[in-house]
């Protein structure tokens, strides 16, 4: 199975990024931008991106700046529109690549759980960046959705200007990622896992919530939407019901019910994998 390279690019802040790459032999089908999830990195996925590479795609991971490889300023971000600008950038970059060396093949933004919403609200927002949408489990609408008394909290921290105060993620259980006793192990031990995020990030992960039920409307690309029957996390009858207010007359839907949020640590995994490098041959015929 290929493997990646671990490489760099340095946003118009001057915040260097990590992120692996999966470069196919000869000329790739298409391009996948991924995001990970809020406590995940680019390293928690390495089986899917491997394979995904074989069947042909070239296969970009992101590490969110403050998370995985990215040290500097450790679950932070200073603006919402910081984490939308860096993947931003990341595409425009990605795009330039690919019109150097397979103009023709689609670009694809994929989001799994927490980077759902963040790649939701990048494809409403510049949508002629991508070619397709692909959302894994995506944290469009939580069971760990902040209450009336955490907001009220969430914003006194802010009028008391405590932007840098760290706040654990509510999600040290690894039972609510995966039931592969292996897998929880793995989480556990994980030393790149982020595991708190400050109130900076809380508040622009309030105004990315905001914008994300916005995001419908403005999202006409293909889309793709894989959820595990069994997650914790996700609410999946109202992440269907966001999904179907799609713009997109092009949408397909996989579930699969014995799985627990992250399909990446389950037993099956090439059932899933194979469905999403189905979904995306096919998008090359219709881009």
């Amino acid at each position: 199975m290929s493997e990646p390279t671990i490489e760099q690019f340095v946003t118009s802040d001057g915040y260097r990024h990590h992120f692996r790459r999966w470069v196919p032999d000869g000329r790739p089908k298409g391009f996948v931008l991924c995001l990970h999830g809020i406590q995940s990195h680019s390293g928690w996925y390495g089986y899917s991106s491997g394979l995904l590479c074989d069947a042909g795609y070239e296969v970009v991971f992101l590490d969110r700046r403050g998370s995985g490889l990215n040290q500097q300023e450790r679950g932070h971000a200073r603006h919402h529109d910081r984490l939308i600008n860096d993947v931003i950038q990341a595409l425009e970059d990605l795009r330039q690549h690919r019109n150097e060396i397979a103009p023709t093949v689609p670009v694809t933004l994929l989001g799994l759980s927490w980077g759902g919403k963040l790649a939701s609200v990048v494809a409403a927002r510049r949508q002629e960046l991508i070619d397709g949408l692909a959302l894994l489990y995506p944290g469009i609408r939580s069971r760990f959705e902040a209450g009336i008394l955490d907001n009220v909290k969430l914003s006194l921290a802010r009028e008391a200007e405590l932007f840098e105060k760290l706040i654990p993620i509510p999600l040290d259980d690894p039972g609510l990622f995966t039931g592969e006793l292996e897998s929880q192990a793995f989480i556990r031990n994980d030393t790149l896992s982020l595991h708190d995020v400050t109130v900076s990030f809380l508040l622009a992960n309030r105004e990315l919530d905001r914008l994300v039920l916005e995001a419908p409307s403005e999202i006409r690309c293909p889309a793709v939407l894989m959820l595990a029957g069994k997650d914790r996390i996700i609410d999946n009858p109202a992440t269907k019901k966001w999904y179907s207010s799609l713009a997109s007359q092009e949408r397909a839907l996989f579930e699969f019910p014995d799985a627990c949020h992250t399909l990446e640590f389950e037993p099956d995994q090439k059932q899933w994998i194979g469905d999403l490098t189905g979904w995306l041959d096919e998008l090359q015929l219709t881009t």
